[in-house]
């Protein structure tokens, strides 16, 4: 199966196209993994340390791995004045299962502890191809069992624990909640995928559409999975959620895209199937935005609206009474 070329030329506005011009042509271009990442360290350096909230604790924790694994770290961040029993959000981070680290999402993590007063855990996992499949969702899962039993000292009811994530992350925190529902818990109440990287067979008309090395593109994917699968056959659902053939029981999805995405198509689908297993979804998916434009042109209308929308899903799952 092919699918069209998307043309970021014609297809984004003023504003979009004015931000993608800016970027480094080969930000993602992945032919050597090890040049890509100090190319975004370079580019994450240049840019203004944030200021977190002060309200805000933030404290690095490593936690036990999955049986004979390493520990994982994990960043907590904490409102100062927490009421008791609140609500708790793992958050896994992006970068194509081999970018990416938990600093890139201090800001957002942060931002989100504070607006919704919960406490947010954000997993610093192995990457790929150094540390292929299962390293980096043991990595998460190990996360979320040590948040759920540690609920007490961090001052979250174990029963209003979230997860999300973004691309990768997404992908992983789909692949975490299979692995929680098929081994016993721990249960989650809801989970956040924005523009997930779900699906390693790379077929969808969409996955053909990117070339464009400044955003995720199709090569970069295939380099991305085979990285992180690392030849291993028949390849698990839990590290492609999209091959999964049962998905009932998962917690309710709130699924997030743009019409630009390369990811658009196998997010869709995943989105339907749940529906079909009787599982809760919201599916948004916003015209004329490209792979991570939600954070690359923030102040951008549509982006606005996007947060917006994010933020009342998670608010409704994390505080349903308020």
């Amino acid at each position: 199966m092919t699918g069209r070329k998307f043309n970021f030329e014609t297809e984004l506005d003023e504003m979009h196209r004015a931000v993608l011009s800016v970027l480094p042509e080969k930000l993602l271009d992945l032919t050597d993994i090890s040049v890509t990442r100090a190319g975004l360290d370079a580019l994450m350096s240049q840019m203004p340390s944030p200021e977190l909230p002060a309200q805000i604790s933030v404290e690095d924790v490593h936690v036990p791995g999955i049986d004979s694994d390493p520990d994982v770290l994990v960043r907590v961040y904490k409102p100062v004045s927490l009421s008791s029993d609140a609500p708790g959000l793992l958050w896994i981070h992006g970068g194509g299962m081999v970018l990416g680290s938990v600093d890139m999402d201090d800001v957002g993590c942060a931002a989100v502890a504070n607006q919704h007063q919960c406490v947010v855990v954000s997993v610093d996992y192995r990457l790929a191809p150094e540390n292929p499949y299962p390293a980096p969702l043991h990595d998460c899962y190990a996360a979320l069992k040590w948040f759920a039993e540690n609920a007490d000292d961090l001052g979250v009811s174990s029963e209003r624990i979230a997860i999300g994530g973004a691309s990768a992350g997404g992908g992983l925190a789909a692949g975490t909640a299979l692995m929680a529902r098929d081994n016993g818990g721990p249960d989650l109440i809801f989970q956040l995928l924005v523009f997930p990287m779900l699906d390693h067979r790379n077929e969808t008309p969409s996955s053909f559409g990117i070339t464009d090395t400044r955003v995720w593109n199709r090569d970069a994917n295939l380099a991305g999975w085979a990285a992180y699968l690392d030849g291993i056959e028949p390849v698990p659902p839990y590290a492609s959620p999209s091959i999964a053939d049962d998905l009932s029981g998962l917690p309710p999805a709130y699924i997030s895209v743009g019409t630009l995405d390369i990811f658009i198509d196998e997010d869709i689908e995943y989105a339907q199937r749940l529906s079909q297993a009787g599982v809760p979804v919201e599916l948004h998916t916003y015209p004329g935005a490209f792979h991570g434009s939600n954070g690359f042109v923030a102040e951008s209308p549509l982006s606005i609206r996007w947060a917006a929308d994010q933020s009342a899903a998670l608010e409704a799952a994390l505080n349903p009474e308020t």
